[in-house]
């Protein structure tokens, strides 16, 4: 690393406008650690910033940076991670070569396309609960004026997590897995849970669906009548989705009016094809709102694993497209009414 140890003037600006965009997310965890991951990998020109939480010998990718998207829900193995390894030291690290660095899980590293990389703890009630990480495909790509913004950063997250102390462990898992307004599981914890799924489906040779949801009539409700009543529309179709789902199913909000259902330990396709059909109609019935009578509806895609993707992102991309083919023949539809 270069001896140029302080952050620029430029770099300590982004942190108090960060700190700033903090403090307006309230107790959303999730956004601030999305939040600061990004700002992270911009200020210090990292491949890609992630905030991973130590959850039961795993260390969980929780949010990512727009440069490690495609790693959101990883899980790794605590006890062969340098992300475990800074928990259990409470202390930054850093890995200047992945290739040759016999702390870290050099698979994991060539899957993400990693070779150096800096971590640091992240502190909740003074206990390390996960770590700020940030990386770079070239070798030893990070001074010492980025590792001390990385603990600055991190510090910024660990501020949100004080505040948000009273809730105990428990709710702050909550508070970062969590869709603030819904109240369902986020995108995070979605793809976590879609991983997690795929290899119980791979050794109990189950059949796993997955119904990728759009929200239809949001933007008008929203032009017409404002936001707030565009919120209590998306709270109600979840409300809806959960309701015909199985308890053991998981229904997630990934963000703006898409939702997401996991059905895990399917008999057959029936199953499956039913609940789209069920939540097709449910959603498509009218919602009245302080006497306003809002219109809705939901365009519904499936895929199942292994038949239509053995890869999550194929799965997912399968079922999304499947969803676009439903929203356009509805257009369709109603056109032709």
């Amino acid at each position: 690393m270069s001896k140029t140890k302080q952050p620029t003037a430029k770099q300590l600006l982004s942190v108090i406008q960060t700190q700033t965009a903090i403090a307006k997310l309230g107790l959303d965890i999730n956004a601030v650690m999305t939040l600061v991951a990004e700002q992270v990998q911009l200020i210090t020109q990292a491949k890609g910033a992630i905030v991973e939480l130590a959850e039961h010998g795993d260390m969980v990718y929780r949010a990512v940076s727009n440069g490690a998207t495609a790693f959101l829900g990883l899980r790794l193995k605590m006890d062969s991670s340098l992300s475990g390894l800074c928990i259990a030291q409470n202390r930054t690290l850093y890995c200047k070569d992945s290739e040759v660095d016999e702390r870290v899980d050099r698979e994991a590293c060539r899957r993400v396309g990693l070779r150096s990389m800096a971590v640091v703890p992240l502190i909740h009630s003074d206990e390390p609960i996960g770590v700020l990480k940030i990386y770079s495909e070239r070798v030893n790509a990070f001074k010492d004026a980025d590792i001390n913004l990385l603990t600055l950063m991190s510090e910024l997250i660990a501020a949100a997590m004080y505040h948000a102390s009273k809730f105990g462990a428990q709710e702050l898992y909550k508070l970062a897995t969590q869709d603030t307004l819904t109240g369902l599981a986020n995108r995070a914890l979605f793809l976590d849970c879609l991983r997690q799924g795929v290899e119980k489906a791979k050794r109990t040779q189950k059949l796993l669906g997955i119904l990728m949801i759009d929200m239809d009539g949001l933007k008008p409700i929203n032009d017409q009548y404002g936001h707030r009543l565009g919120d209590e529309a998306l709270k109600e179709i979840g409300k809806r989705i959960v309701s015909i789902t199985r308890q053991d199913d998981l229904v997630a909000r990934l963000g703006g009016d898409e939702f997401a259902v996991i059905l895990s330990s399917l008999g057959d396709q029936d199953l499956a094809k039913k609940v789209m059909n069920r939540i097709v109609e449910a959603c498509g019935l009218p919602f009245v709102f302080e006497n306003v009578r809002l219109n809705m509806g939901a365009s519904v895609g499936l895929a199942f694993f292994p038949e239509d993707a053995l890869e999550l992102n194929k799965l997912i991309e399968f079922a999304d497209l499947k969803m676009y083919e439903h929203k356009r023949a509805r257009k369709v539809i109603n056109l032709n009414v």
